[in-house]
C-alpha cells in the first residue's frame, strides 16, 4: 500500500509542475506524472518507484542538480537515483537534441531495473500521447518536437527496441504498439 510519502511526493510534483501544460495542448502536465506513476504501480513497481515517477522530470525541467538534492532530502537516495537515471539532460550542460538522445539510449540498457520501469512508463505514456495526437493532427503533430517526424520516430523506435530487450512484457509491448502505429 502507498504511504504518506506518496502523498507528499504528489504535492511536491504539483508544486514543481502545477502551472505547466503538455506539449501542444491544454492538458495539465501533472496528468502525465500521474499516469506514469499509475503505470509503474500497475506493472509491479514499488512505492519508491511510484514516488520517483512523480518528479521524474524535476531535475531536467525544474532546476537541475539542486532540485535532485531536494528530491534526495525529501524522499531518499533510492528515489533520487531513479529520478537521476530518468534525466536525459541537466540544465547546466544541455546538449543539442540528437546527441542528448543518443547518449540516453546508449546508457539505457545498463540502468538498474527499478529505474528502467519508471523510464519505460514515461516513454510509454509519451508514445501513446503522441499517437493520440497523431490520429487527430496527422503529420502536424511533429511540429512540436525538436526531432521532427524523422528524429522523433527514430528515437521512439530505438526506445521500443531497447525496452523490448531489457524489460520484455506488457508495458514494453504497449510502447512498441504505439510507436509502430505512429511510424507508418
Amino acid at each position: 500500500m502507498l504511504t504518506g510519502r506518496y502523498d507528499e511526493a504528489f504535492r511536491y510534483a504539483h508544486e514543481l509542475h502545477g502551472n505547466q501544460k503538455r506539449k501542444g495542448g491544454p492538458i495539465p502536465y501533472i496528468s502525465h506524472l500521474m499516469i506514469v506513476s499509475a503505470l509503474v504501480l500497475e506493472n509491479g513497481g514499488t512505492e519508491d518507484q511510484a514516488i520517483a515517477a512523480l518528479p521524474h522530470d524535476a531535475a531536467e525541467d525544474q532546476g537541475g542538480a539542486p532540485t535532485l538534492e531536494v528530491v534526495r532530502d525529501r524522499f531518499g537516495d533510492g528515489v533520487a537515483e531513479i529520478v537521476s537515471d530518468c534525466t536525459d539532460s541537466w540544465p547546466e550542460e544541455k546538449q543539442e537534441w540528437r546527441p542528448r538522445k543518443e547518449a540516453y539510449l546508449a546508457k539505457l540498457p545498463a540502468k538498474p531495473q527499478q529505474s528502467l520501469l519508471v523510464s519505460l512508463a514515461d516513454k510509454t505514456h509519451n508514445a501513446e500521447a503522441i499517437l493520440s495526437d497523431y490520429r487527430v493532427l496527422n503529420d502536424g503533430v511533429w511540429e512540436r518536437f525538436n526531432g521532427g517526424a524523422v528524429g522523433t520516430r527514430w528515437y521512439y523506435q530505438s526506445l521500443a527496441n531497447i525496452f523490448s530487450q531489457v524489460m520484455p512484457g506488457r508495458l514494453s509491448d504497449r510502447l512498441s504498439r504505439a510507436v509502430t502505429a505512429f511510424s507508418v
